[in-house]
């Protein structure tokens, strides 16, 4: 099962567009992590599970989603109910309560992930407004048989293999 997993495009179309032309042969689900700030009914994210960030104002936007893909649980928020600038507790503890494999958060504009007692967080940055890199990212996540691989991509330049990361379900 394949996922790319976005975040916090802040007004961007063009570019969600081109992400989905460009992956949809290959992705099985789109998720958007929030800060779209475009209309629920914008084409651009037709194609994506969407949570609503603290930049979208739509209530039709639901707070977070809990998506059954295969065998995993994912939890999508935007993170910024979860204060997620400055620990990953809060966040943690609502996987758990979803009983949650992998939980996708933005907010941050910060590019990270890793694997806490048996979650896979991921933030896949910001397509628009990237912190503490140029680089303006997204990723795909691939959920194969024991484990995560997690390839992170430049919207503009393309796959950036220095920051693939695999992720062993036994952590």
């Amino acid at each position: 099962m394949r996922v790319l997993i976005v975040s916090d495009s802040h007004g961007l179309t063009k570019e969600l567009k081109k992400l989905v032309e460009k992956h949809q042969s290959e992705v099985d689900y789109f998720i958007h992590c929030g800060d779209s700030e475009l209309d629920p009914d914008d084409p651009a994210i037709n194609n994506f599970i969407i949570v609503r960030g603290n930049c979208d104002f739509d209530e039709r936007f639901p707070e977070d989603i809990v998506k059954k893909i295969g065998d995993q649980t994912i939890f999508i928020t935007h993170g910024h109910r979860y204060s997620v600038k400055s620990s990953l507790m809060k966040l943690a503890y609502k996987a758990k309560e979803v009983s949650a494999n992998i939980a996708c958060f933005g907010h941050s504009h910060q590019l990270g992930a890793e694997m806490v007692q048996g979650t896979l967080f991921i933030n896949p940055g910001s397509i628009r407004l990237p912190r503490g890199r140029i680089e303006r990212t997204y990723v795909i996540l691939d959920i194969l048989e024991g484990s995560y691989q997690l390839k992170v991509y430049d919207v503009v330049s393309g796959e950036q293999s220095h920051l693939s990361q695999v992720f062993s379900l036994s952590n």
